[in-house]
């Protein structure tokens, strides 16, 4: 493994152990106070940790506990830090920005204005070489930024947020630039944002509360999620519990049924997940008949625009928030809003059952 964590800092509730392949991207996500910040900043040195240890292609980053008290400052670590904000220095050039990097590393300047002409051309950015940052706009400023932490040549590369700063039409372009220099490169992503994720990473780490809620790959981990914030940032409904059957059975006792096309192998009793799409919800004011269906009795919640449609959202009184996505016309119809009692009702068809 190129990276591998271990830290507690009990003030934040933080309590994490990963480990980052090399060349493997992975993106972290959370709420806020989840701990992602806190994670970056005991990587990159910011933030020293009540114990742990931690080492980057085998050299000992800190090791910190009875006795032990390692701990590397930030510019011996190999590892580059790109924040949500820019930073770069107001009284130096584009260029001199860029191959300040490794003149601290100890470059000759001359290699160090080559390096950084390269890495300024990798991002698109080669003719500003000659401005300063007040003449740049946001996203050219933060490809700059990534020019700069590259040119550190880094065994580790963090990315703060690196879309929140930039401007929605710049963002599509800034994504593909990372998209094409983060490739066969070990980073790390924070990010709130699930197109960051599936296009910048190949493995997803959702934290809650200090801790490692759930990892895999970025696309198994969105498609199957296990923790409830994985499952709304893919805009699934989900309900854990156990198998049962044909479904799943939820520790408070809501039942809902479905479909094991890719865990054939549950057994009764197995810890089982059900999601399921708000498209795939349907809302009655009584419960139907026909098809095997899940009804599931709601007190609505939130009614918001949602595109085209209209998202509602219920508590099903046991804790779990189901969304439904229906028309205007529908909203209309049945007269929705927050405090209506309502009943949610999804097709087992449309329900996939996995192992959580």
């Amino acid at each position: 493994m190129t990276l591998a964590c271990a830290a507690t800092l009990a003030a934040r509730g933080f309590d994490i152990d990963l480990e980052v392949g090399e060349g493997e991207r992975v993106a972290v996500l959370g709420q806020n106070g989840s701990g992602k910040s806190t994670l970056l900043g005991v990587l990159a040195g910011t933030l020293r940790p009540d114990a742990g240890r931690a080492s980057l292609d085998g050299r000992v980053l800190f090791d910190l506990g009875p006795g032990r008290r390692l701990w590397l400052p930030p510019h011996r670590r190999g590892i580059a830090l790109l924040a949500q904000d820019p930073l770069l220095f107001p009284h130096l050039t584009v260029l001199d920005n860029v191959a300040f990097a490794p003149r601290v590393g100890g470059a000759p300047r001359a290699d160090a204005r080559d390096r950084a002409e390269r890495w300024l051309e990798e991002v698109e950015v080669l003719p500003l070489a000659g401005r300063r940052p007040h003449e740049l706009s946001g996203g050219e400023a933060q490809r700059v930024a990534l020019a700069r932490a590259l040119a550190a040549e880094p065994a580790l590369l963090l990315l703060d947020e690196p879309m929140a700063a930039v401007d929605v039409a710049v963002a599509p372009m800034l994504r593909r630039v990372l998209r094409r220099v983060l490739a066969g490169r070990t980073t790390m992503i924070v990010t709130h944002d699930v197109l960051d994720a599936l296009l910048l990473s190949d493995r997803l780490v959702v934290m809650e509360e200090g801790r490692v809620a759930e990892s895999g790959p970025t696309e198994e981990t969105l498609r199957h999620p296990r923790a409830g914030f994985t499952a709304r940032l893919a805009g699934l409904n989900l309900i854990r519990g156990t198998r049962d059957g044909g479904g799943v059975v939820g520790r408070d006792g809501v039942r809902i049924d479905g479909t094991a096309g890719d865990a054939p192998a549950l057994r009764d009793g197995d810890p089982a997940a059900a999601a399921f799409a708000p498209a795939e919800v349907s809302i009655y004011l009584s419960p139907p008949a026909g098809s095997p269906r899940n009804h599931l009795p709601v007190t609505i919640t939130e009614v918001e625009p949602h595109g085209e449609l209209v998202r509602v959202r219920g508590d099903d009184h046991h804790g779990h928030s189901i969304a439904a996505d229906v028309t205007p016309v529908s909203v209309a119809e049945l007269d929705l809003y927050p405090g209506r009692d309502v009943m949610f009702v999804v097709k087992a068809a449309t329900v996939t059952i996995y192992p959580a």
